[in-house]
């Protein structure tokens, strides 16, 4: 028995009994960008406008963090709980902002190696698919 629905601005409910996704993320500097995999095949996650790329300027790595996870939380209407991050920030730093955020890390990789995951894609997104792609793969399994 749920005592009370969390919905998100636009209405849509959140599932929280869902498992949690695990996506990938591209902390590129004055741009950040949130991705999915599912089968292998990896998209950018746009905000409400359309906009594919969040960005960066004052807000702080955890922040960043926090609006990259609600957004993919509110395209996929269900909790986002991993990810695999590319960057080339400091990894204490990183994994400090992960955890604020609440994202268990599975991977931190440079944005070089996880662009070369992502064979074909446009370079300026090709880090955020290729993290995607690495977060598909380390996922947790679902609950059985």
């Amino acid at each position: 028995m749920k005592l009370f629905q969390i919905e998100e601005p636009d209405g849509a409910p959140l599932d929280s009994d869902a498992p949690g996704a695990a996506v990938g993320i591209d902390l590129a500097g004055a741009l950040a960008r949130v991705a999915i995999a599912l089968g292998g095949n990896a998209e950018i996650l746009p905000d409400g406008d359309g906009n594919r790329a969040l960005e960066a300027a004052g807000l702080t790595l955890a922040d960043l963090l926090l609006g990259l996870r609600a957004r993919a939380e509110k395209q996929l209407a269900r909790p986002v709980t991993h990810a695999v991050i590319a960057s080339d920030a400091d990894r204490a730093d990183v994994e400090r902002a992960a955890a604020s955020a609440g994202l268990a890390l599975l991977r931190l990789m440079r944005r070089r190696e996880a662009a070369a995951l992502a064979q074909g894609a446009a370079s300026d997104e090709a880090a955020a698919l290729g993290a995607a792609q690495a977060a598909e793969d380390l996922a947790p399994a679902p609950p059985a």
